[in-house]
């Protein structure tokens, strides 16, 4: 009977021992609770922890970055543009024990966030322009870019920026973390994930675009048939210079040739004068009578006839 009982006493005090011990991680961070209570500060020293058993509790909440997805929130900025916004952030647990206090948990923290940073978003994206949320310099855009905001007009559409993005989100991170310290919470951070247009008038800003696109071509095409009309112009003046000086050229070298042919007909003249006279009659006997059978009737004092007689008898 003694043996039985130093037994249970033996193992009563092992349990004993055993519930007074706790281990603490690297990420995390410990409040010790009795009765629901915390009864120490925020315990953040890796390795084994006394408390006492079975009357306090361990509470235990991250060391590390948590993040928190924002469900995506139609806003009317103020130059009345409706857009969809998609917020992301990063916060962690620096007070455990207000944390402790005023959320008790993860679940209850992200739900309180979502209120905090969705409305401190929506505050500060409806009092700036679209324009203010999507850039955050004045840099003009390159060639590089694909990026062409002349229409034609003399204008540019490249908006100045007063405040910018970076310094909104700043904004945003400020107010959001005012209203966050007495819950024991640090905002990191705050990243606006992605900016569109609302379903509604999406289809219409498309065909804002498209038509703004198509004024682009169109001023590229009128543009480019204009210079080809200058081309061409220019191309047919110097065709037909070119034509003209070719033809005055041709006149200068034929009137030369008739008049080199006419000097060396008028030496050929003067050197035989019967010769040529009975040359080109044989050249007008030979148009004449052509190359089939011709009928020529000729008087006796034709010019032709007496080349045709015998030269010794004239007959």
């Amino acid at each position: 009977m003694g043996k039985a009982l130093f037994l249970i006493l033996v193992v009563l005090g092992v349990v004993f021992l055993a519930g007074g011990f706790y281990t603490v991680h690297e990420t995390e961070q410990v409040i010790i609770t009795r009765f629901g209570d915390p009864v120490s500060g925020p315990i953040t020293a890796a390795g084994p922890h006394l408390k006492m058993p079975f009357i306090d509790s361990v509470r235990r909440f991250e060391r590390r970055i948590l993040e928190w997805d924002g469900d995506e929130n139609d806003i009317v900025t103020r130059d009345k543009k409706t857009i969809r916004v998609d917020t992301t952030a990063r916060w962690r647990i620096n007070d455990p024990l207000k944390f402790l206090k005023s959320v008790h948990d993860e679940r209850s923290a992200k739900s309180r966030l979502d209120d905090i940073l969705d409305g401190a978003t929506r505050e500060f994206i409806s009092k700036n322009n679209l324009i203010e949320a999507v850039r955050a310099t004045n840099r003009e855009f390159g060639p590089e870019e694909g990026i062409d905001l002349d229409l034609g007009d003399g204008a540019a559409r490249q908006e100045t920026i007063t405040v910018g993005r970076d310094r909104l989100i700043a904004s945003i991170v400020e107010n959001a973390q005012r209203n966050v310290a007495e819950l024991g919470i640090e905002i990191v951070d705050v990243r606006i994930r992605r900016i569109d247009y609302n379903e509604k008038v999406r289809l219409s800003v498309y065909e804002r675009m498209i038509a703004e696109r198509n004024q682009i071509a169109d001023k590229y095409r009128s543009e480019g048939r204009g210079k080809a009309s200058e081309i061409e112009g220019k191309m047919e003046k110097e065709l037909k210079r070119i034509e003209s000086e070719a033809f005055r050229q041709a006149e200068a070298i034929r009137g030369a040739a008739d008049a080199e042919a006419t000097r060396i007909y008028a030496e050929a003249y003067g050197a035989n004068e019967e010769f040529y006279a009975f040359y080109q009659t044989l050249e007008t006997c030979k148009k004449a009578l052509g190359g089939g059978t011709t009928t020529m009737v000729m008087s006796s004092g034709s010019d032709l006839l007496k080349y045709l007689k015998d030269p010794g008898t004239g007959k």
